[in-house]
């Protein structure tokens, strides 16, 4: 979908890698939202 491995997305999830801002743009764009609503954090 984004063209990252699996565990790029675990480590995301995780909050121990921050991403790129392609990376962060792609994500967005695949879960069809905004790079802030992608990354929201809580």
């Amino acid at each position: 979908m984004v063209g990252v491995r699996r565990e790029t997305i675990v480590f995301l999830e995780k909050g121990k890698y921050n991403p790129s801002l392609k990376l962060a743009y792609k994500i967005a764009k695949g879960l069809n939202t905004t790079i802030a609503g992608a990354l929201y954090i809580r």
